[in-house]
């Protein structure tokens, strides 16, 4: 005789069986990372995010807003097509929460962002693309992009959030691009794919900066002698991803970089040791040109965290 309690709990397991993969199905929608644009008034700002899959039916992830550093988010909702998630202020003087509600629309992510000063601005998700790449390139010969006369190749930009950087404080002393305070960042005019990137710096003590790959990945620029590594510090990929060592020298001296980056695989080398090596950088960091992650991008020196020197730039890119 047949067990009608045992056939009663297989039917039972196997609906349940189909609803988490249900749920999970639905969910892997927006699982992944996303390419965002936020509209405040007239203008574009870059913003990042990331949704992972955690456990049996529960989402987490990362964010990136027009500043500050990659932040985590601890439960993702989703449900109907409709996400919400809220994290804590980081740079900001508020204290309330910025929330996030958005809905899946024919493979984008639509909706609003309450920042913790309370206002409301509007933004739009795409996925981020893979930027895989299954062969090394070939490089060309390193070229000169700076003159060292002069910017001639190079322009003044601002950034959305912070107005007041857009003054013109950049100047060209023996061979030696300068930003002598804190102002606009500087861009080359000319955009790149894949490259290898040679810079020399020199940072006072206690100033910040940082150099943008594609004007969308920042490898900092610290006053960092002595520290222990960290992704906020000099050698790392700003909220992403630490140096396994910190060769940083003393304020005042001369440093370098040496940088390959194909598609989102980047290699760093710091006073002639690789302390990065095939790293992948998830998304942009704070303070990027743009979210478009598919397109060439300039070169960006920051110039609004306080003086810094570089001289000696040079790239090579792929053939």
């Amino acid at each position: 005789m047949k067990n009608p309690f045992k056939n009663l709990l297989t039917l039972f397991l196997t609906i349940s069986s189909l609803s988490l993969s249900a749920q999970h199905s639905s969910q892997q929608s927006i699982e992944g990372r996303w390419d965002i644009t936020i509209t405040k008034g007239d203008k574009k700002i870059p913003s990042w995010l990331e949704v992972n899959h955690s456990g049996l039916k529960y989402l987490n992830g990362r964010f990136v807003g027009g500043g500050g550093s990659a932040r985590p988010i601890s439960r993702v909702y989703f449900k109907d097509n409709k996400m919400s998630f809220a994290i804590p202020p980081q740079w900001d003087r508020e204290e309330k929460d910025l929330t996030v509600e958005a809905e899946l629309k024919e493979g984008k992510l639509i909706g609003t962002m309450n920042q913790p000063n309370g206002e409301i601005v509007n933004w739009v998700g795409v996925k981020a693309p893979k930027l895989m790449k299954l062969n090394e390139p070939s490089w060309g010969k390193p070229t000169a992009i700076f003159n060292g006369k002069n910017l001639d190749g190079w322009q003044i930009i601002g950034r959305e959030d912070r107005p007041a950087a857009g003054e013109n404080q950049w100047i060209v002393e023996n061979g030696v691009m300068k930003s002598p305070k804190s102002g606009a960042n500087i861009r080359t005019t000319k955009i790149f794919n894949d490259f290898k990137l040679h810079v020399e710096f020199r940072v006072p003590e206690g100033s910040n900066s940082g150099v943008y790959l594609r004007g969308r990945y920042e490898a900092q620029i610290t006053d960092s002698y002595g520290k222990e590594p960290s992704s906020s510090e000099l050698g790392g990929i700003y909220g992403f991803i630490q140096p396994l060592e910190l060769p940083a020298k003393k304020p005042g001296e001369w440093q370098s970089y040496d940088i390959t980056l194909v598609g989102r695989v980047v290699t760093v080398a710091l006073n002639g040791k690789t302390i990065i090596h095939k790293d992948e950088i998830p998304g942009i960091t704070g303070g990027a040109i743009d979210s478009n992650e598919s397109e060439a991008g300039p070169i960006m020196f920051q110039g609004d965290h306080g003086p810094i020197e570089f001289r000696n730039i040079t790239i090579a890119t792929a053939k």
